[in-house]
């Protein structure tokens, strides 16, 4: 953050790790946010897509809070997804988060019913009016919530104080592009616009993206603040080199076999896999419906982290 407390640099977006039970395994996730701590992260986000937030139970989301609050201890800023199908329910999930003492909240538009986008901003503008005076992000997650977050209104609402920037993974790296020019010629400063595309982060720093809340992150936080690092300092080369090997190392979310499972299942699956491999978690179960990648496919990756430098 920034003396403006515009979000900036790295911010993953935490996995939830269980028990072979299906509870939070809270000693892992302790571990996972040290790991990331010591890796320089600047941020992290909690119950989002990656941290499988909509699969949760209310009190296992308050698990996460709490012990994701008590363990980073005001050294980073704690993002917390409040992401739900109706205002209602995610203003419920944004009132627990602000009693769990988190820095930020995170907000996808409301998605199941079709929504105009008159409804996503009345959606924000009552969520900000929960929130007060904590900051509030706007996601921007077309192919989860069916509905694509327009640049002229992520503006307007930035104008009108209502959210604090937006994490763009929409995967369309010209409407990003687009949102970070709206941006300059709206004069608009303390916007932050952060990108979830990990593979392109080089390219999205230097058009004027600000940072990046990378899921691959979880496994390698050291390698996106290496990353970022050399981006801001101009050093193309290695922040292309260093994206080049994170790249590579994404093919993990390759190893499960897509015909018996969801590409998320595969991806997350990955993450927590690498996560287990390296010590960092005890089990890479994921949350039902979610199907777990099996003892082979967790021993594949063993190789990719290994390439990586990853041990």
């Amino acid at each position: 953050m920034t003396d403006s407390a515009q979000l900036t640099g790295v911010v993953p977006p935490l996995v939830t790790p269980f028990t072979p039970e299906y509870d939070v395994d809270t000693a892992s996730l302790a571990r996972l946010i040290q790991y990331q701590l010591t890796g320089g992260v600047d941020g992290v986000f909690v119950l989002g897509t990656s941290g499988e937030g909509t699969f949760l139970t209310d009190e296992q989301r308050q698990v996460v809070l709490e012990t994701t609050v008590a363990e980073v201890a005001g050294q980073v800023p704690v993002l917390a997804g409040v992401i739900d199908t109706s205002t209602a329910r995610a203003g419920a999930h944004l009132s627990a988060a602000l009693k769990a003492g988190v820095d930020a909240v995170v907000a996808t538009a409301p998605f199941y019913a079709a929504t105009h986008p008159a409804e996503i901003e009345q959606h924000f503008t009552r969520l900000a009016s929960i929130a007060g005076d904590v900051p509030m992000y706007a996601y921007d997650i077309p192919p989860r919530v069916g509905t694509k977050l327009p640049a002229s209104l992520m503006i307007s609402l930035g104008e009108r104080g209502i959210i604090a920037g937006v994490k763009d993974s929409s995967g369309q790296e010209t409407s990003l592009r687009q949102l970070v020019l709206d941006r300059r010629g709206a004069g608009l400063t303390g916007f932050a616009i952060m990108t979830g595309a990990e593979l392109t982060v080089d390219s999205a720093l230097a058009f004027g993206v600000d940072g990046v809340v990378p899921g691959l992150g979880n496994v390698d936080p050291s390698g996106y603040v290496r990353l970022f690092d050399a981006a801001s300092a101009g050093d193309t080369a290695t922040a292309r080199a260093e994206q080049d090997r994170l790249f590579r190392l994404f093919e993990i979310i390759t190893v499960a076999d897509r015909s018996r499972m969801g590409a998320s299942s595969a991806a997350l699956g990955a993450f927590k896999a690498g996560l287990y491999l390296l010590g960092v978690i005890d089990c890479p179960l994921t949350a039902f419906p979610s199907i777990p990648l099996n003892d082979e496919e967790i021993a594949a990756i063993r190789p990719l982290l290994d390439r990586a430098g990853l041990h």
